[in-house]
């Protein structure tokens, strides 16, 4: 499964996505399921994305979108596990400036409560 939703205490929902997200079913999966976090008004939100291999320009823009409308309704999307590979590509996009990252699941999590 490329991925899997936790919901947590106060709110904070962990998207754990894992594999290749080039535009196919596994992006549009993760772009229905972010869409069925926001009309459940959820606005505390972890993408994982330490299982992910690669993500192309049609994955980036589910992740803009999604934080644009997290923004937009004062909530935050959080990412974690970002790998050597996928970090170069937040790099080069230069989307380090727009997300929030951090290395581990657990204090992406905590960043929450701060």
């Amino acid at each position: 499964m490329p991925v899997k939703t936790t919901h947590l205490e106060n709110g904070i929902v962990v998207l754990e996505l894992k594999g290749r997200f080039v535009g196919g079913d596994e992006t549009d999966l993760m772009k229905k399921t972010i869409l069925e976090l926001q009309e459940q008004k959820n606005s505390k939100l972890v993408i994982d994305l330490e299982k992910v291999l690669y993500l192309n320009s049609t994955a980036l823009g589910v992740l803009v979108s999604a934080h644009t409308h997290y923004a937009k309704e004062n909530g935050q999307v959080k990412l974690c596990g970002i790998t050597k590979n996928i970090e170069n590509i937040f790099v080069i996009t230069k989307l380090t400036l727009v997300f929030s990252v951090y290395d581990s699941q657990l204090e992406a999590v905590a960043s929450f409560t701060k």
